[in-house]
C-alpha cells in the first residue's frame, strides 16, 4: 500500500512538474541553509570543548579597569611556585616572523612559544613526536601538519632544522594536525618556552606586555577557592595597596573564552552568544518560510485537483487514504529536497571559511549529532508542509468538488493562508533590515570617525637600515610622506599603568605608548588641540614632556584641553608633564572605548615604517619600495599592509556576519518570492471565470494586473508593521555590543519596505499578466 502512495505521488509530480520543481527548490534551498547555519552553531557553540582538560582549565587574565588576556612573564613562574596543585603554562602569540628552510624563506603569520605542560594542558592530534617531551629541550619545535607541508612538502620532517627571524636554529621534535576552527588558540607552529625563557624579563608583575598563562585545576579544587587566594598572592608578590583592587587577576573558563567580549586584544576575536543564537533563529526563519512556501504552493494544486478528489470520494475512497497519499507527495518532495540540499551543502562547505571565516570539514555532516538534527528537521519539515494541505485536500465534499469545484474561501482558510503570506514577509523584512543595518554599521566602521587618515597609507617593517630606509623612501617619487614609529594609529604595541596623585587619580588606569616621529602626527593628520606637537629632540629631564590625547586627560579630570598643558601625573614611577593634547582616534576596535594614549619621540622603538603613496602608479611605487627594502635586508622578506585592510581587520567577525546576513537574505527573498508566486497562482486558478467576463467586459490587462496587485500590497504593509519593531529590537540589542555604532534611522526601514514591493510587485506581476492574457473564451469554456 505504502508502495502504492509513492507510486501515485510520483505520477502526480511528473504530470505537475512545474509544481514540483517550484517546491523542490525552495525546500532545498531553506534545508540547505538551515544545514549550513546548524553546523556553523555547532562549530560556536562547541569551542575548546574537546580538550579532556576543558572543565578545569581557565585563562588568567587582567581584570580591574581594562580586562586583558596577557598578562606579565612574571605570572607564569610565580603561579607554579604558590600552586604547586595546579598544572600551570605559559604561552606566547606572535603576529608575523621569518622562517627559512634552507635558502627558502617564508613570511608566517602566527606562531607561539610554549612551555612543556601546554601539551598536557591541551589536547592535539599527534602525527609524529612525543607529546610529553617535545617542548622540553630548547630550540626545538612543533609544526601543524600544513606548516611541515609548506616547509618540507612530502619529506618526513621530524628533526629537521627550520631557522626563525635569521637568529635561532629550531629543530622539529612533533607534528601535529592542524587546529580544529573551534579553538581560541591559532598559531601555525609552536617553539619550545626554554628557547626564550633567558631573554623575557620575570621580574615585573605589572607589565601586560606577557604571553598568555593557562592552568588545570585538580578535580578536589575549585575555581572559586583559588581565586579567593589572588589578594594573598598579589600580595606578596606587588604590594599591599595593589592586593586590594578587586578583580586584578581573574580566572576565566576555557570554554568562555570565544564568548567573552570583554577580551577583545587577542588573535581570535570573541564572538558573543547573542550573536550565535540570532543565527540559529535565522535558520528557523527560513525552515518555516521553505514550509510556508510549500503549504501555499500544496493548497493551491489541491484546488486544481478538486475533481479527481470528487471522483476518488465517489469511488469509495476513504479521508484517510487521500490523507496518505498527500502525505506520500510530501514526503517524496521533501526527500528529493534533502538530497538536493545535502549535495548543495557539501559544494559550499569549502567556502565557508572564506565567506563566513568558519572552517567546517565535510565529514562533520556525517556525525551522529548531524544526522540526528537532520532526520529531525525532515520530520519536521513532512508534517509541518504535509499535515494542512492533506487535511484540505480530503476535506472536499465529493459533490460540490464535481459540481462547481472547490474554493478556499469559506471557514477562514483565505485568511489562513494570507496570514501565512504576513508571517513569510515579516521574515523577509526583518532579515532584509537586519542585512542594511549590519552594512550600515560596517561603512561606519571603516569610514566614519576614525581621528586620522588613512587613505593610501602601507606599513612595513622598518628592517635593519633605518635611516638609509627614510632617505630612500623621502627620494621615491611616488611616496607623498613618510613616518617611523613603534606602529601606526591602528596598532598596539606597547601599554603600561598611570596615575596622578595630584589629580587626585591614585588608581592605576592603562594608557597607551605610541613611540613616533615628528612626521607621525602631519602624516596622519591627527589634529593637535592644544600646546606643542612631536619634535625631533629627546628630553634629557627627568620629568619626560610627552603629548597625550584627549581620553587621557578625561580621565585626569580635565576637560579643557588647554588646561592640561604642563599637568603632570606618573607612567608606572617616571614622571610625565603634558606638553601637547591631539583629539581621539581609533587605535582600536569600536567594540571598545578609545583608550587614553600617550605619544612621545623616540627613535629606538622604529620598527614600524608608515608610507603615503601618490595615487597615480600605486603599483610601481611599491615595487620600488619592495626593491629597496630588499636590498637594504637580504636576508629577510618584503610584507607590506594598507592601513585601510588593516582596519577592516578588526571587524573581520562583522564582516562576515554580514557576509552570511546577505546570503540569509537573499535565499529567504527567493524562498518567499516563490511563496507570493504560489498564492498568486491559486487567485488565478480560483478567479478564472472572474477573469475572462471582467476581459469580455472590456477589462485591460493592466487593470487585471493591478487587481491582483492589490490584493497583496496591504498583506506586505502589515507584514511591515509586523517585522519593524522586531528588527528595531534585535538589531539595536546587537549594536549595543559596540561601543561607538550608528542609530537607527528611518531610512533603513524605508528603504526595506520599498524594496520589498518591489520585489514582490515584480513576482505578482509575472504570475497575474500570465492570467491576464489568457483567453477569456477558453477560461469561460473551462468552467
Amino acid at each position: 500500500m505504502i508502495r502504492n502512495y509513492f507510486k501515485i505521488a510520483f505520477r502526480t509530480l511528473m504530470h505537475n512538474k512545474s509544481y514540483a520543481l517550484i517546491n523542490i527548490t525552495g525546500l532545498a534551498l531553506g534545508l540547505a541553509a538551515c544545514i549550513v547555519i546548524f553546523l556553523v552553531v555547532q562549530n560556536e557553540l562547541s569551542y575548546d570543548q574537546y580538550h579532556r582538560k576543558a572543565d578545569r582549565t581557565y585563562r588568567v587574565t587582567l581584570g580591574g579597569r581594562d580586562y586583558n588576556p596577557s598578562v606579565a612573564f612574571a605570572i607564569a613562574p610565580a603561579f607554579k611556585n604558590d600552586f604547586p596543585e595546579a598544572e600551570v603554562s605559559q604561552y606566547f602569540a606572535q603576529q608575523g616572523g621569518l622562517v627559512s628552510v634552507g635558502e627558502q624563506k617564508y613570511n608566517q603569520k602566527v606562531y607561539a612559544f610554549a612551555d612543556e605542560n601546554f601539551t598536557k594542558i591541551f589536547d592535539f592530534t599527534w602525527l609524529s613526536g612525543n607529546a610529553e617531551t617535545a617542548l622540553k629541550e630548547p630550540n626545538t619545535v612543533i609544526l601543524t601538519e600544513s606548516a611541515a607541508r609548506k616547509y618540507f612538502h612530502d619529506r618526513d620532517a621530524m628533526g629537521k632544522i627550520i631557522k626563525l627571524n635569521n637568529e635561532k636554529d629550531l629543530r622539529v621534535t612533533g607534528v601535529i594536525k592542524d587546529l580544529p576552527s573551534n579553538t581560541h588558540l591559532v598559531f601555525s607552529f609552536l617553539v619550545s618556552w626554554e628557547t626564550i625563557r633567558k631573554d623575557v624579563d620575570t621580574s615585573h608583575f605589572w607589565s601586560i606586555q606577557g604571553g598568555m598563562v593557562y592552568i588545570t585545576l585538580p578535580k578536589t579544587e575549585s575555581a572559586k577557592s583559588v581565586q579567593a587566594r589572588f589578594p594573598a598572592f598579589i600580595q606578596k608578590n606587588w604590594e599591599a595597596d595593589i592586593a586590594k583592587e578587586k578583580g586584578l587577576l581573574l580566572l576565566q573558563p576555557l570554554k568562555e573564552i570565544h564568548f567573552d567580549r570583554r577580551y577583545l586584544n587577542q588573535i581570535s576575536m570573541p564572538r558573543s552568544k547573542e550573536t550565535i543564537y540570532g543565527l540559529a533563529g535565522v535558520a528557523l526563519f527560513i525552515i518555516l518560510t521553505a514550509c510556508i512556501n510549500f503549504v501555499n504552493l500544496a493548497t493551491a494544486q489541491s484546488l486544481k485537483r478538486g475533481k479527481e478528489v470528487g471522483i476518488r470520494k465517489t469511488l469509495g475512497a476513504f479521508r484517510k487514504q487521500l490523507i496518505m497519499q498527500v502525505m506520500g507527495e510530501t514526503t517524496l518532495l521533501v526527500l528529493v529536497s534533502v538530497g538536493l540540499s545535502l549535495v548543495a551543502v557539501t559544494l559550499f562547505l569549502p567556502y565557508t571559511e572564506t565567506l563566513l571565516d568558519i572552517r567546517i570539514e565535510t565529514a562533520n555532516l556525517f556525525k551522529p549529532e548531524m544526522i540526528g538534527a537532520v532526520l529531525l528537521i525532515v520530520v519536521v519539515t513532512i508534517l509541518l508542509a504535509g499535515l494542512y494541505p492533506a487535511f484540505i485536500q480530503s476535506g472536499f465534499q465529493p459533490l460540490k468538488a464535481l459540481k462547481s469545484g472547490v474554493s478556499d474561501n469559506s471557514n477562514g482558510k483565505s485568511y489562513l493562508r494570507k496570514g501565512l503570506v504576513v508571517v513569510q514577509f515579516s521574515i523577509t523584512q526583518i532579515l532584509l533590515v537586519g542585512t542594511l543595518i549590519v552594512g550600515s554599521q560596517m561603512d561606519f566602521f571603516l569610514n566614519k570617525d576614525i581621528g586620522f587618515d588613512k587613505d593610501a597609507i602601507v606599513t612595513f617593517s622598518t628592517g635593519e637600515k633605518v635611516d638609509v630606509l627614510r632617505q630612500k623612501l623621502i627620494d621615491n617619487p611616488g611616496v607623498q610622506q613618510v613616518s617611523f614609529a613603534s606602529g601606526g594609529p591602528a596598532y598596539n604595541t606597547n601599554f603600561a599603568p598611570f596615575t596622578s596623585p595630584e589629580l587626585g587619580m591614585t588608581e592605576n588606569d592603562v594608557t597607551e605608548i605610541k613611540q613616533v616621529d615628528e612626521n607621525y602626527l602631519s602624516m596622519y593628520h591627527i589634529k593637535l588641540l592644544a600646546g606643542e606637537t612631536i619634535t625631533k629632540i629627546i628630553s634629557k629631564d627627568t620629568v619626560a614632556n610627552l603629548v597625550v590625547n584627549q581620553t587621557l586627560i578625561t580621565r585626569l579630570g580635565i576637560r579643557d584641553p588647554g588646561k592640561a598643558i604642563g599637568q603632570r601625573f606618573f607612567i608606572g614611577d617616571r614622571p610625565i608633564r603634558i606638553k601637547g593634547v591631539v583629539q581621539d582616534f581609533q587605535s582600536e576596535s569600536k567594540h571598545k572605548k578609545i583608550r587614553a594614549c600617550v605619544i612621545m619621540y623616540n627613535p629606538n622603538s622604529f620598527w614600524q615604517a608608515s608610507v603615503k603613496l601618490r595615487p597615480e602608479k600605486m603599483r610601481e611605487t611599491l615595487a620600488s619600495i619592495e626593491k629597496d627594502w630588499s636590498e637594504l635586508n637580504p636576508k629577510s622578506l618584503f610584507s607590506y599592509e594598507f592601513m585601510d585592510d588593516r582596519i577592516a581587520g578588526l571587524y573581520n567577525q562583522e564582516y562576515k556576519m554580514y557576509t552570511a546576513f546577505r546570503l540569509f537574505s537573499a535565499i529567504a527573498i527567493l524562498i518567499g518570492c516563490l511563496g507570493l508566486y504560489g498564492l498568486v497562482s491559486l487567485m488565478a486558478v480560483q478567479r478564472t471565470k472572474e477573469i475572462g467576463i471582467r476581459k469580455v467586459m472590456g477589462a485591460s490587462v493592466p487593470g487585471l494586473v493591478v487587481l491582483f496587485v492589490n490584493q497583496f500590497i496591504w498583506l506586505i504593509l502589515i507584514a511591515f508593521v509586523v517585522a519593524a519593531p522586531i528588527a528595531w529590537f534585535a538589531m539595536d540589542k546587537w549594536l549595543q555590543e559596540f561601543a561607538y555604532h550608528i542609530n537607527i534611522g528611518p531610512d533603513i526601514f524605508l528603504i526595506s519596505i520599498i524594496t520589498t514591493l518591489i520585489i514582490a510587485g515584480v513576482t505578482i506581476s509575472h504570475q497575474s499578466i500570465k492570467a491576464a492574457l489568457m483567453n477569456p473564451i477558453k477560461s469561460l469554456r473551462s468552467e
